[in-house]
């Protein structure tokens, strides 16, 4: 028999977040790839769990793949996890885990924190439609370009960002959006000094620059979507849009999507699509 790889969830902060199957699964298994093995070894000694550990990150992951495909085929049960919340969010394990399906081997996701979904969770804004999109670029001018194409995004944009650039990527996103958004910050989750404000950019930034302790820690940043559309652009996205998704789905189940895609009014996409 094969062995299973899988994808174990950890805490983002509180090591209390851990689920009980997660640990039962670290307890069971042969061996553990982690992104750090200092770090995970703390969470590992917090939970009385001694396994094989080996680092796995975005600097070995492709070299080390092959080895760990074989071992999973020789009968071995691997467990994947990341420094904090579930991997392969913004975190290694991609080429694994395509590898490891293209062979035909198990991947069971063992499901827990999400530094995003915990943030969308008690930010305030919509969180029935939202785009993820990992850590922003590091330089200004690819930092700029894409939060330029968020303008006139209809849903929450979520974003990752490092304590030395949020000052930096609050002034370029007031630079884009003025005041017209509510933005959430949200750091140090789960943790002592979480924090999770949501407020206009303008009001951010002065939160930034009134304690230099304010800017530390890792940040999830939540855009508020543009309420605002462009009817003209809308109506002709809708009449390409419409006969595809009709062709799908009924028109109840069509209208539905393609309000949330073009931020028409359902009742007036429904109309549209039971006349087509």
């Amino acid at each position: 028999m094969t062995g299973i790889l899988f994808i174990v969830a950890t805490p983002i902060g509180n090591l209390d977040d851990i689920t009980f199957r997660a640990v039962e699964i670290l307890k069971s298994i042969d061996i553990i790839l982690a992104e750090d093995t200092r770090h995970s070894k703390k969470l590992l000694k917090h939970l009385n769990i001694a396994k094989p550990i080996r680092a796995f990150h975005e600097h070995n992951e492709r070299e080390k793949t092959k080895a760990i495909i074989d071992e999973l085929h020789s009968g071995k049960s691997i467990a994947l996890i990341s420094d904090a919340g579930t991997p392969l969010i913004s975190d290694p394990g991609y080429f694994l885990v395509a590898q490891a399906k293209k062979e035909g081997l198990r991947v069971v996701p063992i499901p827990g924190a999400s530094a995003l979904i915990t943030a969308l969770s008690a930010s305030g804004l919509a969180s029935d439609n939202f785009t993820f999109l990992g850590f922003l670029p590091s330089k200004q001018t690819a930092r700029v370009k894409l939060l330029k194409s968020l303008v006139g995004r209809a849903e929450t944009s979520i974003f990752y960002e490092s304590p030395k650039r949020i000052l930096a990527t609050l002034t370029d996103m007031y630079e884009i959006f003025g005041d017209s958004r509510e933005v959430c910050l949200a750091k140090e989750l789960t943790k002592a000094f979480e924090t999770i404000q949501t407020d206009s950019i303008s009001n951010l930034i002065k939160y930034l620059n009134i304690d230099q302790s304010h800017q530390k820690g890792e940040f999830v940043i939540l855009i508020s979507a543009n309420d605002k559309i462009d009817i003209t652009e809308a109506e002709t996205q809708l009449d390409s849009l419409l006969p595809i998704l009709c062709a799908e789905m009924g028109a109840s189940k069509a209208a539905k999507l393609a309000s949330k895609i073009t931020g028409i009014d359902k009742k007036q996409c429904y109309k549209r699509a039971i006349d087509l």
